[in-house]
């Protein structure tokens, strides 16, 4: 009796690890589907970076954690925290209403990217009042995608990149001074 209820166990944990490889197999099609065959069965991370400059992985299942494994006592992730380190006048980079940067203005930013040195940069970018909002927001991204595009050409790794339009004033944009101060892309070095 105790042979014929072993033998029994032994099928029925038989069929189940045939049934969870089976499940497992039907999620990784499933996930090379959603990502028409990219991940080549694999599932690749999403990283983005919160206003803290706290680095998260995100997989295209759902699930999501932090890039850092240090937790304080309370269990709570300690992040690397971003410093801004380099603050881009965007006159001095950009035409009045270009996201091109100037050949100087490549030179300038490649030099900054090669002596700053950090992990990971976030790049923001930000404009004056003077024009709507939704304009100010696509010149803000513009510019900032730019600027990324120049530092990723010289090695840097780019944690994120956002426009901001007008809304993070530096400045008041009740003066041609404010205004200047508030055109500009500012660099965010991860440590």
């Amino acid at each position: 009796m105790a042979h014929t209820l072993l033998t029994a166990l032994r099928r029925v944990a038989g069929a189940a690890l045939v049934a969870a490889v089976a499940l497992q197999a039907g999620a990784a099609d499933a996930q090379t589907r959603s990502q028409q065959g990219r991940d080549k069965g694999q599932y690749i991370p999403t990283i983005w970076v919160d206003p803290d400059g706290c680095e998260h992985w995100v997989m295209d299942d759902g699930a999501e954690g932090y890039m850092t494994p240090h937790v304080s006592r309370q269990g709570i992730p300690v992040c690397r925290r971003g410093n801004v380190c380099g603050v881009m006048p965007t006159d001095q980079f950009f035409a009045t209403d270009s996201y091109r940067v100037s050949k100087s203005g490549q030179a300038r930013l490649r030099d900054f990217f090669r002596e700053a040195n950090a992990l990971s940069y976030i790049i923001t970018g930000h404009t004056d009042s003077r024009a709507s909002d939704a304009y100010n927001m696509r010149l803000s991204l513009n510019r900032a995608n730019a600027v990324a595009k120049v530092a990723q050409a010289s090695g840097a790794r780019i944690a994120d990149v956002r426009g901001y339009g007008e809304r993070q004033p530096a400045a008041s944009n009740n003066t041609a001074a404010g205004m200047a101060k508030n055109r500009r892309v500012e660099i965010i070095c991860i440590r």
